[in-house]
């Protein structure tokens, strides 16, 4: 108590708040990138233990983060400094609110004195980011920095998880005063509905109780609750199916023989007509975008709907439920099990969709001459035996890894979902891997993408982190092409990479093993060879150039309209 008293009464900079409040927060990373206006908060970090990434871009260091976050649950942690610094971190907090990931953001600003007269590297960061964080502030005196960033832990970690940002100008890190550990949360505006209403929950028993052809539609809010066993037991007890999310992949074991596999635009044949079909959907943490929905008048349009959502503002945003419940994912299907409810009549409904899956297969045309980009993504997941945390951009290639690589635990697949980030996968493989060392990791990422990002791969040859990248080498922007191919009469504008760099050698010229392939025994043989390794890895995988992503819901059309179906 004598200890508490005195630090309550310690006198030091807002810098030196900062990182007391940290340490509080147990934050054993930092991701960053130094610059004028934060040069008193390094200069504190200096003389800590906290351990702190240097990215070589601030997007590197904020999707390092995203990556951090999403494999460990725990708030990811940036500093930059204030205009570009700041400015170069607005795409990865857009792309982490809208994939509800939990970050705090510490950016740097310029004087009080100054704000407001365009000082050198000024911007307002507070108010770019107000519509794309959970919360964000401006501190005005160093004594409001302890509690502010109490507040803000809680705010990113709790309810749906977000990014939250505190802009500290630079003479607030260098004034003195009065610091007060472990502050007390108290935001009465703020408390998210944990619970679920239990008369909702008994409506949606009965309505489990009388349908026939029940699907459960899994989304990572299932992830962010850790309700992945809660899931599975009440999938297995009432015997429904489950369709995933793209961002719930890893909720579900996709070996399970109730799993359907991934839903929407690129989803699976039985996954896709069970969402059409069905007489009850039961959506669980997911958002119903446009991306999964297709057409809103195809889909679902037999069924008694059922959403379940921490966030209120999700429920009713884009399907109109039936039965709403405002809770956390896990607490309600908690809730759902201890009801004991009479099962439904599934099993003719069960059989058809097995029926699907057997018949109407994820496929591609095999070949001797050429490297399938499908086939790559089997062949990774059999040489990691499906246990490595995969990070991916936005393309076919994410496609061909969410539809390839199947996923039996949670939090192993980070990729870019609602705003779709090129550059994304290889820096968010570095966060990964510095919150889960132990698991293999596995960048999959495009050539285009890819070289949005590499300056990143000083990261790895400075930290040694055994990182594995693999370029999905098709010589273009391969969704874009795609949608060229199928949709502009093949008018490839601007979409074909036929000059590229040497991928081998620019890995090289940072030391990093690198190999380029084009056979399936060669990414055997690598892959394997990169597993053993104790430090990074880049393979420059040659794939055929005109493969496109399969099954398709083209623009307008409903779930059940897919192009490129097995036959």
């Amino acid at each position: 108590m004598a200890e508490k008293e005195r630090k309550k009464t310690t006198t030091m900079s807002g810098a030196e708040m900062l990182m007391e409040a940290l340490e509080a927060q147990q934050v054993d990373v930092i991701f960053g990138y130094p610059g004028g206006a934060v040069l008193p908060i390094y200069d504190a970090l200096y003389k800590r233990n906290l351990q702190h990434i240097l990215t070589r871009h601030e997007q590197g260091a904020i999707h390092a983060a995203q990556g951090y976050a999403r494999v460990t649950g725990k708030a990811g942690v940036v500093i930059a400094t204030s205009g570009p610094g700041a400015t170069n971190l607005v795409t990865g907090i857009a792309d982490a609110m809208i994939d509800s990931l939990p970050l705090v953001i510490f950016t740097g600003q310029v004087a009080t004195s100054v704000i407001g007269t365009d000082a050198f590297q000024e911007a307002d960061i507070v108010g770019i980011t107000m519509p794309i964080t959970k919360h964000n502030v401006q501190v005005q005196k160093p004594e409001d920095l302890p509690r502010m960033i109490a507040e803000a832990f809680h705010i990113a970690q709790t309810g749906r998880p977000g990014p939250v940002v505190i802009d500290i100008p630079k003479d607030v890190s260098t004034a003195l005063g009065d610091y007060e550990s472990h502050p007390p949360v108290s935001l009465p505006g703020y408390e998210p509905t944990v619970r679920p209403n239990v008369l909702q929950v008994k409506r949606l028993m009965e309505a489990v109780t009388n349908a026939k052809r029940p699907v459960i539609l899994a989304g990572a809010g299932v992830l962010v609750a850790k309700g992945e066993e809660a899931l599975r037991n009440f999938a297995e007890q009432y015997h429904i199916p489950v369709a995933n999310t793209l961002l719930g992949l890893g909720t579900f074991p996709y070996n399970h023989d109730l799993f359907l596999g991934m839903a929407g635009m690129h989803g699976t044949y039985a996954a896709n007509m069970a969402l059409y079909d069905c007489d009850l959907l039961i959506g669980i943490g997911a958002r119903f975008d446009d991306r999964l929905t297709g057409n809103l008048n195809h889909f679902a349009s037999k069924a008694t709907i059922a959403h379940i959502d921490i966030d209120p503002a999700e429920i009713g945003k884009i399907i109109e439920p039936t039965i709403p419940i405002v809770g956390c994912a896990k607490q309600t299907l908690q809730t759902m099990l201890a009801l004991e409810t009479e099962r439904g009549e599934t099993q003719e409904w069960v059989a058809t969709l097995a029926n699907y899956k057997e018949h109407y297969p994820l496929w591609y045309d095999t070949s001797e001459e050429v490297l399938k980009p499908q086939q790559l993504l089997q062949l990774v997941h059999e040489e990691t035996k499906g246990e490595a945390v995969v990070t991916t951009d936005v393309g076919q290639h994410q496609m061909w890894s969410a539809q390839y690589y199947g996923f039996t635990k949670p939090n192993r697949w980070v990729t870019s979902g609602g705003l779709g980030t090129m550059g994304f996968g290889f820096p968010a493989a570095i966060g990964a891997k510095m919150g889960k060392p132990d698991l293999p990791v596995v960048a999959i990422v495009g050539d285009g993408g890819f070289q949005m990002t590499l300056q990143e791969l000083s990261v790895l040859q400075e930290r040694q982190l055994a990182v594995i990248v693999i370029i999905v080498n098709n010589q273009s922007l391969g969704m874009v092409r795609q949608w060229q191919q199928i949709f502009y009469e093949e008018r490839y504008s601007q979409s074909l990479l036929p000059v590229q760099p040497d991928f081998v050698k620019l890995a090289e010229a940072y030391n990093i093993p690198a190999a380029t392939v084009s056979t399936p025994q060669e990414v055997r043989t690598h892959v394997a060879k990169a597993l053993h390794s104790k430090g990074p890895y880049l393979l420059d995988c040659r794939v055929a150039s005109d493969e496109n992503v399969y099954p398709m819901i083209a623009p307008g059309q409903g779930i059940h309209q897919m192009l490129g179906v097995k036959k």
